[in-house]
């Protein structure tokens, strides 16, 4: 879904678990989550809140994801 939409652009988990899990979307979140999580750690993607790339740590409340490029590796998730 991220890569439709394009390098630099974002989306939301639950865009991806609507997507996959029509009936049950709200149920599966956290697996969403997780795996992007996954993802994040193998650099494939990025997690973002308030356009602002952050580890898994930091997470709380609403993210944002995207495919990570070259140029967007520059950026270093922000530790709050």
């Amino acid at each position: 879904m991220a890569t439709q939409r394009g390098a630099d652009k974002t989306i939301c988990p639950s865009e991806v678990a609507r997507n996959l899990f029509a009936g049950n979307w709200r149920g599966q979140m956290q697996n969403v989550r997780d795996v992007a999580i996954q993802l994040q750690n193998k650099d494939q993607i990025q997690i973002l809140q308030k356009g602002k790339i952050i580890g898994p740590e930091n997470i709380k409340g609403p993210i944002r994801i995207r495919i990570n490029t070259e140029k967007n590796t520059q950026q270093k998730p922000k530790n709050k």
